[in-house]
């Protein structure tokens, strides 16, 4: 076993500090940014799951869903836990992000304080880890939860792996032999579980442990190798399950790449440089990185040479110091889930990949410099050089920060830094159509069109645009190509029909609709918006079918059951629509249509009482709301409470002071208390605003005849 001891001085607190208080005051402007239209949407704003906030029927999704094509439940309930935090206010999210980011800057500190005692090695580690400018994408996207929610079970999973691998005693109740009797290896075993139900890249997890048993740990002999590998056997079969459930749910998604194998080995072997060359050079950084237009074979075939010069150098020195060989073996194998061989996006890599690699290159480095500088002239030199390597990452970390202000700014610099980006062209052009700027939307959706015909959402991005421009033809032509490019993505023909069923093209959503289900029957969200499209076409019977179909699939979604109930309701089915709704509410407290919808299938039914309940409700829920007013008053006044109704009429009319059938129902609760006067002003109003109303002008015409003297 290693004599190693986790130093500590009266350093150790400042570090610690200083680590911490850095990180936060450098990341601290991406509390300032908005959501990006790239995964945002899917992840958050756009994700009726999420936007709920927590509750048991989403924690329940997020375990059952392979939605975004990925199994992590315990990251979509992080994103529940901050919309029930902070709404839709991007600057809650992200700093939930950078509060992650710096908790793990300070594990990693303590995890490789406690296994190898150098403190200042370690922390200098942490620093680059917090500060690297290639770090950026991984904290400041908000839907990047999952690498720093995954980086976070990690860090833990290693130092607990630490404490029962350095020898801890197990506790004095335990009965159980050998390694199953430490309580930190059951802790560490967790910890692993959490990681990968919140990112499936953590499942090389494993093969790290046996990396540190190497080094730093000093476990690792020939006569000990079986014991190692046994007590890693539940670790491994954790991994073997992460790994088919990740793979079934991305190839389901439609996530998984068609290109060839060879294709795909020569961008993972390049891709392998590059990520090298941007944690030593980090500039030119982009959110996207499209594929090499030509000379992949020379690239791939080079950086295999470089390889593999550097796996059997490393293995050489590793004789030595053996840290050669934990450092790049620790880099080469957590990139793998990653690299390409499998295939998922259209990016020949990405910054966010590198969050927990990289670690394995400072170690390596850090450790290899440090032991070179051994007389004091040395050690003072690699100590002012090791502060200027940290100021400048900081400098250029700042700089990064400032493209993720929103897609425009994000999108634009990753123009500005690649070539042939597409994705990035596509993405920009959307911006900047949400933005109101459809001239260069234009612009920037054919480019992307034109670099790569078959990149989907740039031919959809490209048909929106046209349609809103009033170019239906051309725009249709897009909207087919987009769908034609990915005829087996039910998701992209779902977000096809959704737009032109928010456009009014009935027929064609309705075709796109019935062409997901087609590709994938259980896809919830397809049954339910064909069934609404099918109720704007008038064809009820077929809406509820469909209706019904989503909710048997997706049965604590509030949205179903109030879709479901409003069919009901419209065809007289109270009773069976007032259950939608109560169940809707259920699951959604604060579902305010559901309650209003409740409330008049009860009012339809005569429960008075129970309807004007449910319309206070959605008076609290929407106090600005004039609608919500005029019910209660109207709930009120048929439940022959004048007074209570015109005090609901009057609190519309405070928010609406033209709305005329307020002034006519507060005219009629005004005459029902006898207050003549009150009414008849409120008649002559609703008259006034609009003069061909025969109620108003029959009901104040007979009051003015039986009270001649009110004229």
């Amino acid at each position: 076993m290693p004599t190693a001891k986790p130093t500590k001085t009266p350093w150790f607190a400042a570090i610690c500090l200083g680590l911490a208080a850095g990180t936060f005051l450098l990341y601290w402007p991406i509390t300032h940014d908005g959501f990006t239209n790239f995964d945002d949407d899917g992840y958050i704003t756009g994700n009726a799951h999420v936007k709920n906030g927590l509750s048991w029927a989403g924690i329940l999704w997020a375990f059952q869903t392979g939605y975004a094509a990925n199994w992590h439940p315990l990251t979509w309930i992080s994103h529940m836990m901050d919309c029930q935090l902070f709404g839709l206010d991007p600057s809650g999210h992200h700093l939930v992000n950078l509060l992650f980011h710096t908790a793990n800057t300070l594990l990693l500190f303590i995890l490789l304080n406690n296994l190898t005692g150098a403190i200042w090695r370690s922390a200098f580690v942490a620093a680059l880890f917090a500060w690297h400018p290639l770090h950026v994408e991984s904290v400041a996207w908000a839907a990047e939860r999952k690498d720093v929610l995954s980086a976070f079970f990690w860090m833990l999973t290693l130092i607990a792996y630490a404490k029962f691998a350095k020898g801890e005693k197990p506790s004095a109740t335990a009965k159980s032999p050998g390694f199953l009797a430490s309580p930190f290896y059951w802790l560490a075993l967790f910890f692993f579980a959490c990681g990968l139900m919140s990112k499936p890249m953590v499942v090389t997890l494993p093969f790290v442990l046996l990396l540190l048993d190497f080094w730093p740990l000093e476990r690792f002999r020939l006569s000990a190798l079986k014991s190692l590998l046994v007590e890693k056997i539940p670790f491994f079969l954790l991994l073997v399950g992460g790994c088919v459930v990740t793979y079934l749910v991305q190839k389901t998604g439609g996530a998984v790449s068609s290109d060839p194998l060879s294709f795909r080995v020569l961008n993972a072997l390049w891709a392998y440089e590059r990520y090298i060359a941007k944690i030593f050079w980090p500039v030119d950084l982009s959110v996207v990185y499209p594929f090499p237009a030509h000379g992949l074979l020379l690239l791939g075939m080079v950086a295999a040479v470089l390889l593999a010069i550097c796996s059997l150098a490393f293995i050489f020195l590793s004789a030595q110091k053996s840290y050669f060989f934990t450092g790049w073996f620790w880099f080469l194998g957590t990139l793998v889930p990653a690299i390409g061989v499998v295939e998922v996006g259209s990016a020949s890599m990405a910054d966010r990949y590198s969050y927990l690699p990289s670690i394995g290159l400072f170690i390596l480095v850090t450790w290899a410099l440090a032991d070179v500088a051994q007389s004091r002239p040395a050690k003072t030199f690699l100590a002012v050089a090791g502060a200027v390597v940290l100021i400048i990452c900081i400098a250029l970390t700042k700089n990064q920060i400032r493209y993720w202000q929103n897609s425009i700014t994000l999108f634009s610099h990753a123009l500005q830094v690649t070539t042939d980006n597409y994705v990035a062209c596509a993405c920009l052009g959307q911006a900047l159509d949400v933005a109101g700027d459809d001239k260069d939307a234009l612009i920037y959706c054919r480019e992307a069109v034109r670099i790569d015909p078959d990149y989907p959402p740039g031919q959809f991005f490209l048909g929106t645009v046209l349609w809103k421009m009033g170019d239906t033809a051309d725009a249709g032509a897009h909207l087919t190509a987009a769908v034609k490019s990915s005829p087996h993505d039910a998701g992209f023909q779902y977000n096809v029909g959704k737009f032109l069923l928010e456009h009014g093209q009935l027929n064609q959503a309705a075709l796109f609709f019935a062409t997901a289900i087609t590709n994938n029957p259980d896809f919830a969200e397809a049954h339910n918006a064909l069934g609404k499209t099918y109720l704007k076409e008038g064809k009820v019977k077929d809406a509820a079918d469909e209706l019904s179909r989503s909710l048997a699939l997706d049965p604590d979604n509030a949205q179903y059951h109030y879709d479901l109930g409003t069919v009901l309701l419209s065809t007289s089915q109270t009773g069976q629509a007032i259950t939608e709704f109560s169940r809707a509410i259920q699951l959604q407290p604060d579902f305010a249509q559901a309650h209003e919808n409740l409330a008049v299938a009860l009012a339809s039914q005569g429960k008075l009482d129970q309807a004007i309940s449910e319309f206070s409700t959605v008076i609290q829920l929407q106090t600005n709301d004039p609608e919500a007013y005029f019910n209660l008053g109207f709930a009120y006044l048929n439940d022959h409470q004048p007074a209570q109704a015109a005090a609901q009429f009057s609190g519309e009319l405070r928010l609406a002071p033209n709305e005329t059938k307020a002034h006519y129902r507060l005219a009629e609760a005004l005459e029902q208390q006898n207050d003549l006067a009150k009414a008849i002003a409120e008649y002559r109003e609703a008259l006034r605003l609009t003069p061909d109303f025969p109620e108003a002008k029959k009901e104040l015409d007979e009051i003015l005849a039986a009270h001649p003297e009110l004229r």
